[in-house]
């Protein structure tokens, strides 16, 4: 019989953990890794509209897509276009960054996996005798030691041409050069800190679905078990 169990602790990993996956994959499709040196938004630097000087613009560049201004479109409210740089793997950037591409998407995928679990966490506690949140925890632990190794090596690229196209001569590996970073990449260490969060709380979570009030509640009879 299927009981469903539901507390406060456990139902906070659950969120913690569709957050953290959420985030990371966020982060990783986004081209806000690294903000470029800042560059005039087109030939002409005074607006025609309002008889002003525009403000230089700043292309964005991620693992493997890009923002940039179209010239042509310069006066336009739609003028960045933003997309893929490397139409299939071999062309990203930079060896380092296709690296951190394995990497990331390798923890992103298990932060899924656990994520869409968690929500089944309320009917299913245990899988061939094995606490299901102690091998979600596992999983996550896992999962963020990929992302570290992925955070890691991303700076290691910044020396490739890519990345000196939009960060100037003076950048290299682990140098910003004119650069500076973005949303994504601080997402992404949020998303990092917040992995290893959820591997330690998931143990907090088994704790709290298999007290002995859960156990007394399943002996009286009851299907739904709600426990703050």
């Amino acid at each position: 019989m299927c009981h469903v169990i539901v507390t406060c602790r456990s139902m906070l990993w659950t969120l913690l953990s569709i957050v953290v996956a959420f985030a990371e994959l966020i982060a990783f499709m986004s081209a806000d890794w690294l903000i470029g040196k800042a560059k005039p938004s087109g030939s002409e630097e005074v607006d025609n509209r309002t008889g002003g000087s525009q403000e230089p613009y700043r292309p964005t560049l991620g693992i493997y897509g890009r923002c940039t201004r179209i010239s042509h479109m310069q006066f336009s409210r739609r003028d960045t276009l933003c997309g893929p740089y490397a139409e299939n793997f071999s062309e990203i950037a930079s060896g380092f960054w296709q690296a951190t591409a394995i990497f990331l998407a390798m923890g992103i995928m298990i932060l899924c996996t656990v994520a869409f679990v968690s929500v089944f966490t309320m009917c299913v506690q245990s899988i061939m005798k094995k606490s299901i949140f102690n091998v979600c925890g596992l999983l996550q632990g896992i999962a963020g030691l990929f992302l570290i190794l992925g955070l890691i090596l991303y700076p290691a690229g910044w020396g490739c041409q890519k990345a000196i196209s939009y960060c100037g001569p003076y950048a290299s590996a682990y140098k910003l050069g004119d650069c500076s970073l973005g949303w994504a990449f601080y997402t992404a260490i949020g998303g990092t800190v917040l992995t290893f969060i959820c591997a330690v709380f998931s143990a907090q979570a088994e704790i709290a679905t298999s007290s002995d009030k859960v156990q007394e509640e399943i002996e009286e009879g009851k299907n739904l078990i709600c426990l703050l």
